[in-house]
């Protein structure tokens, strides 16, 4: 223990979150529990808030295991996957167009919205 402590707002603000949600994590126990205080109002101890593993989106990946860490190099690779069939399906959309094609029928055998559709041949 450092001998510093937080309020919940500032525990919150080193999350990066609303004090409410800091409060929730805690009421849940996913925060450390707050430090015996004079009843006034909740502590803790600075330390133990920076090193707690915090939950949710954006939490710290520096305890993933190996598993995870594939498991998130494949869902990268999926992306670059993904990344380039929608490169294709512009490129589809800029020919459909050329042969004069309509956006909707386009846009449907794209599974895409027609908005969609638009946007993506204003590059063309």
């Amino acid at each position: 223990m450092s001998g510093e402590t937080w309020t919940s707002d500032q525990c919150a603000q080193a999350w990066g979150v609303k004090t409410s949600t800091w409060l929730a994590y805690v009421s849940r126990g996913q925060a450390p529990r707050p430090l015996d205080t004079d009843g006034r109002r909740k502590l803790w101890d600075a330390d133990e808030v920076r090193s707690w593993p915090r939950p949710g989106v954006g939490r710290s990946r520096a305890g993933a295991g190996p598993e995870a860490e594939a498991l998130l190099a494949e869902m990268a690779e999926v992306a670059d996957a993904i990344d380039e069939l929608r490169a294709r399906q512009r490129e589809l959309l800029c020919g459909g167009r050329r042969q004069g094609l309509e956006i909707r029928s386009m846009a449907r055998a794209s599974r895409i919205s027609p908005q969609t559709a638009y946007g993506w041949l204003d590059g063309c």
